[in-house]
C-alpha cells in the first residue's frame, strides 16, 4: 500500500502505477531531496515538534540513504517518485521514527523545493560553460585582430570588419545570455518548504530556519501560488532557447564558413564526421546537430508552457511532467556548450580567403557616401550619388580602387584626390571606430570590456 493509501480499499491498477511512476525521470533529484528533507528534520527537531533524538536518526538514515543511491545499492525501480522511493526506505530502517519526516510539509511543496534546489546547482554549471565559450570567443578575437572578412547583410556582401569584431558579437550575445540566467537565479532562489498541499500549515514550524539552512535568502510569500508555480522553470528554459539559438547561429555561420565555396574556416576533423557512400566528404556535423538541438531546446519551453496554460490554483498532477523537459533542455545546452568551447577553441583561419572575399561587392560604398557628407553634400544626395556610381562601374566591369579622379569628378565635383585613399579595404574597417565599431581602436575597446565582464564577473 503506498504511504498516501489509507483511505483507498483496492490495489492501484497496474498500467495506473506504470502511467503515474516518474521515478526514471525524477531520481536524479534524490540529492536535492535528501538535502532539503535533512533540513527540514532539524526545523521540526528546532520547534519541539519531534525529538532531537529523533531528527538524529532520520538524519543519519538519510545520509546513509544517499550513499546508497549513489553506489548503486539501493533498488529505485517501480517506485512512484524519488520523494516517496526515499521516505518508504527511510520508514523501512527507522521504522515509526521514519514516518514523522513529512510532518509539516506536502509533496507539493517537497517537489517545488527540489527542483529550485537543483536549478541553482544547474544555472551555476551553465554560466560557468558560458563563460569558459565566451573565453574562447575572446581569445579568437585577441589572435585575429588584422583579419579582415566581408560583413554580410541578407548574406549579400555589406562592408568589411575585423574577424575578431565577429567573434566579440558573440561574446557579447553570450554575455547576454549569461546575464539572463543570472537574473533567473534570483526568482529560483526562493524557498518554498513548509507551505503544505496549498494553505500552509497550523504546526509551529520555522521556514526562516529552513532556508537559512538552505543558503536562501529569503521565502516565498503566498502557499497557494508557491505549489502551484512553475515561472522559475519557464523562466529558465526561456532563458535556455535564447542561448541555444545564439549558439544556432554560430552554427550557421561555421557551416557556411566551411562550405567550399567560402573556405573562411576549417572545422578540425575530431570535430566532424564522412559520409556513408562518398569517401571525399567531412561534413560540419556537430554544428549541425547544435542547430537542430536548439529546437529540442524550444520544445522544452513550449512543452510547460502548454502545460501550465490553462491549469487551475493550486497544484496538478500535470506538473509532474516540467521535470523531463527541464532536465532534457539544460542536458542539450550544457553540452552543446562543452563542444563548442574545444571545437571552436582549434578551428582554422583562411584569413587570406577572407581578405580576398572582403575586397569584392563594392565594399567602400557607405564610405564614399560618409566622403561626400564630410564635404558638404546631404546624405540623401550622396547616397544617389554613390549608386549611380555603382551603376556606372557594373557597366563598365570597374571598381571604386580602378576608377580615375577624373571619373570620380564626373559624378560630383565634391570628390578631390584624398578619395582614392578613403576607398581602401584597410582604411574602410579600420575608420569604424565609433563605440562598438569594427575599427580596430574600438575591437580594442570591446576587447578590454569583455575581459573586465569575465575577470571581475560583473
Amino acid at each position: 500500500m503506498p504511504l498516501w493509501g489509507g483511505r483507498f480499499r483496492g490495489e492501484t491498477d497496474r498500467l495506473v502505477k506504470e502511467f503515474t511512476s516518474s521515478i526514471k525521470v525524477d531520481r536524479r533529484l534524490y540529492r536535492f531531496d535528501i538535502m532539503g528533507s535533512i533540513a527540514h528534520v532539524k526545523m521540526l527537531s528546532k520547534c519541539g515538534i519531534i525529538e532531537e533524538e529523533e531528527s538524529q536518526r532520520i538524519i543519519g538514515a538519510l545520509e546513509d540513504i544517499k550513499e546508497d543511491i549513489e553506489k548503486g545499492k539501493l533498488d529505485l525501480e517501480g517506485k512512484e517518485d524519488i520523494h516517496l522511493a526515499i521516505e518508504e526506505e527511510l520508514i523501512k530502517r527507522t521504522g515509526e521514527v521514519g514516518k514523522k519526516i513529512h510532518t509539516g510539509r506536502s509533496r507539493n511543496d517537497q517537489i517545488a523545493l527540489d527542483e529550485r534546489l537543483y536549478l541553482r546547482e544547474e544555472i551555476d554549471r551553465v554560466t560557468t560553460l558560458i563563460k569558459d565559450l565566451q573565453g574562447v570567443l575572446l581569445e579568437l578575437a585577441e589572435r585575429n585582430l588584422e583579419v579582415i572578412l566581408p560583413g554580410y547583410t541578407h548574406l549579400q556582401y555589406a562592408q568589411p570588419i575585423l574577424l575578431s569584431q565577429f567573434f566579440l558579437a558573440y561574446f557579447w550575445m553570450l554575455e547576454r545570455d549569461r546575464q539572463r540566467l543570472r537574473d533567473c537565479y534570483k526568482r529560483v532562489n526562493v524557498m518554498p518548504l513548509g507551505t503544505g498541499a496549498l494553505a500552509g500549515t497550523s504546526l509551529p514550524i520555522d521556514r526562516d530556519y529552513v532556508a537559512n539552512l538552505l543558503n536562501f535568502p529569503q521565502v516565498t510569500e503566498n502557499s497557494l501560488d508557491t505549489v502551484s508555480d512553475r515561472d522559475y522553470v519557464i523562466e529558465c528554459l526561456s532563458c535556455l532557447s535564447i542561448l541555444m539559438m545564439h549558439l544556432s547561429r554560430l552554427s550557421e555561420d561555421l557551416i557556411l564558413w566551411t562550405c567550399p565555396s567560402f573556405s573562411f574556416v576549417e572545422i578540425p576533423d575530431a570535430f566532424c564526421t564522412g559520409s556513408s557512400i562518398m569517401p571525399q566528404k567531412k561534413n560540419p556535423d556537430v554544428a549541425e546537430l547544435i542547430r537542430g538541438k536548439a529546437g529540442g531546446v524550444y520544445g522544452s519551453l513550449i512543452s510547460v508552457l502548454t502545460t501550465m496554460k490553462a491549469l487551475p490554483l493550486s497544484y496538478n498532477r500535470d506538473m509532474q511532467e516540467d521535470k523531463l523537459p527541464l532536465f532534457q533542455a539544460l542536458d542539450t545546452t550544457k553540452e552543446s556548450l562543452s563542444i563548442y568551447a574545444r571545437m571552436l577553441a582549434n578551428i582554422r583561419i583562411n584569413a587570406k580567403r577572407m581578405r580576398e572575399e572582403a575586397g569584392k561587392g563594392f565594399f567602400a560604398a557607405t564610405d564614399l557616401t560618409d566622403y561626400l557628407v564630410e564635404k558638404g553634400a546631404a546624405f540623401r544626395e550622396a547616397h544617389k550619388i554613390v549608386g549611380e556610381m555603382v551603376k556606372y562601374c557594373e557597366q563598365k566591369n570597374k571598381s571604386f580602387q580602378s576608377l580615375t579622379l577624373k571619373e570620380y569628378k564626373s559624378f560630383s565635383p565634391l570628390f578631390t584626390e584624398d578619395v582614392l585613399e578613403r576607398v581602401s579595404l584597410q582604411r574602410c574597417v579600420m575608420s569604424k571606430n565609433s563605440a562598438g565599431g569594427t575599427g580596430k581602436k574600438s575591437v580594442l575597446r570591446q576587447i578590454k570590456m569583455a575581459k573586465e565582464r569575465l575577470n571581475g564577473d560583473l
